[in-house]
């Protein structure tokens, strides 16, 4: 059994560079976190059970796309997701930081 933690925010992976629209830089938050995960030899999203979320702000679009997107990124189950508002992550662009812990039982 194998426990991974990765925090990706919503930065491009080529530029380093954040769009500033929010529904664009949460899509991409949840793109490195599949990046990361299949990186470390992982599955993506379908192997995630715990998620955390901190947002710049947190307001009921952010709310939305959030939910949106853990929809589309994991149709078949639903992690445990804890969800805070903060008033400023690592970087002045940053909107959003997505922390998430997988299993992998092949380890």
């Amino acid at each position: 059994m194998h426990h991974t933690n990765f925090p990706p925010g919503g930065w491009d992976p080529e530029t380093g560079i954040y769009n500033t629209n929010i529904d664009a830089q949460i899509q991409q938050a949840f793109a490195n976190v599949d990046l990361c995960l299949r990186d470390a030899g992982g599955k993506g999203w379908a192997q995630v059970f715990r998620v955390n979320s901190y947002h710049v702000p947190l307001n009921n679009e952010t709310l939305g796309i959030m939910t949106r997107e853990f929809k589309k990124w994991m149709p078949d189950h639903k992690p445990i997701w804890t969800c805070v508002g903060v008033q400023r992550l690592g970087e002045d662009d940053m909107r959003v930081e997505i922390e998430v812990v997988a299993h992998d039982a092949k380890e």
